[in-house]
């Protein structure tokens, strides 16, 4: 193959700064140190080999065995591996031989030169321009430090120094160092009471928490049974003020009851057209109005229930009769012949007519009602009764006419009329003893 033809092979070789990482390009001087240079420039950092040494390692360099182990930690970048040419052949000849042995040589020297220094000192070589100056800042910093510190150690030396000169100074010193001591021991004593005092505390507290849970305990069982006993105030006094409502209502009906005659409430008698009547019970019979005989009946149970009722108020005791109330079947009992029975009650009838028992029942209701008149009167002589009565008649003073009380050969509007004063008597005298009685 022609000379024309050859390819250079050489390749150049870039290194990294050992910080940042990033490609350097290495000065032009950096390929031409020899011997003496790295001697120079080892001798002052290398405290434990000799330039002998490392004149040696130079020389072995220049020999080119790179098998050979040496004292120096080497950081050894293998060049760029030479590639195949195109058409499978290797370039070979004199002057590439020559070129690779210079590159080789070159890259030794460098290797050596950077291994030297990263080997005096904590830190990889190579370096960029900016990480050297960030490191040569930072050792500033660190010098500055070490002055400052051999300038304090230097004040310390130079006090101790005159020390010596200042004896008294020493003496006033431990004398306060004594006192300080002393101080020191009295502060521990206090601080031992103060401690025992702070334990004494913490049980008091202790046993003041104690002492607070069971009083929280007690005011929650306060609070519980204070509630329950409001709930049950309130519920008396809804029951107060319920019974205070009742107590006025009794009290309102006793007033209303005190002012209410129980004979005029009972016994109501007033007047029907030409009858008479007892709670709307009619007395009497009349052709056009003829009453059914359980109505007569009815009111005659009435009248007799009354005139007893007030016999019995002014403790009255009828002589030669008996009043005996018995409903719509009262009759009279005859104190002189104990079985003899007069009944104040009729069914009607031709019979009814000729029995002359009914008559003289009412004949004697109308002596019941004499004696009755004759008792208030002793005691009030200006009791007058409206009708005066003798002996089964009534008469009206206003005319001076007496009609008879009984039925038998009589008219049924004279019988009528008869009852009517019958019952107005009868209606005074309950008057009276209203009056009197009414407030006992």
């Amino acid at each position: 193959m022609a000379s024309s033809d050859k390819v250079d092979r050489t390749f150049g070789v870039n290194y990294v700064c050992q910080r940042c990482c990033q490609p350097l390009k290495l000065d032009s001087s950096f390929g031409s140190l020899d011997d003496q240079t790295f001697s120079e420039l080892s001798a002052p950092m290398l405290s434990h080999s000799n330039s002998s040494s490392t004149v040696h390692l130079l020389q072995n360099d220049h020999k080119g065995n790179g098998t050979e182990e040496y004292e120096i930690s080497r950081k050894y970048i293998a060049p760029v591996r030479l590639t195949e040419s195109g058409n499978g052949f290797l370039m070979v000849g004199d002057s590439s031989a020559g070129t690779t042995e210079s590159l080789g040589h070159h890259l030794r020297v460098t290797s050596r030169l950077f291994d030297i220094m990263s080997d005096q000192s904590d830190v990889d070589h190579p370096l960029c321009e900016e990480c050297t100056d960030s490191l040569l800042d930072q050792m500033d910093q660190q010098l500055k430090v070490a002055e400052d510190e051999c300038k304090d150690y230097r004040e310390f030396v130079d006090q101790l120094n005159l020390g010596e000169e200042n004896e008294e100074d020493l003496e006033k010193l431990e004398e306060e160092l004594k006192e300080l001591e002393k101080k020191e021991i009295d502060l521990r004593t206090e601080l031992q009471h103060v401690t025992e005092e702070q334990a004494k505390v913490q049980e008091s507290l202790i046993h003041q928490q104690q002492e607070k849970e069971k009083l929280q305990a007690e005011e929650e069982r306060y609070w519980h049974e204070y509630s329950d006993l409001k709930r049950q105030l309130l519920l008396c006094e809804d029951d107060q003020r319920s019974v205070d409502n009742q107590l006025k209502y009794a009290q309102t009906q006793l007033d209303k009851l005190k002012k209410t005659n129980v004979f005029n409430a009972t016994f109501h008698i007033w007047h029907s057209g030409h009858f008479g009547t007892i709670n709307n019970f009619r007395l009497g019979r009349l052709p056009s109005a003829p009453v059914d005989w359980t109505e007569i009946n009815a009111a005659w149970g009435q009248t007799v229930l009354l005139l007893h009722s007030l016999a019995k108020k002014m403790n009255l005791t009828f002589q030669r009769y008996r009043l005996v109330p018995y409903g719509n079947h009262s009759f009279l009992e005859s104190l002189e012949d104990r079985s003899k029975e007069l009944p104040l009650y009729g069914s009607g009838g031709f019979k009814f007519f000729w029995d002359t028992k009914f008559d003289q029942a009412m004949v004697a209701f109308l002596d019941c009602l004499q004696q009755f008149k004759e008792e208030v009167e002793k005691g009030d002589t200006g009791f007058c009764l409206p009708y005066r009565m003798e002996k089964g008649k009534i008469e009206d003073t206003t005319t001076g006419i007496a009609y008879s009380i009984k039925i038998q050969f009589n008219s049924e509007e004279q019988w009528t009329k008869a009852l009517k004063f019958m019952l107005t008597n009868l209606k005074w005298g309950l008057a009276w003893v209203s009056s009197q009685f009414d407030n006992k």
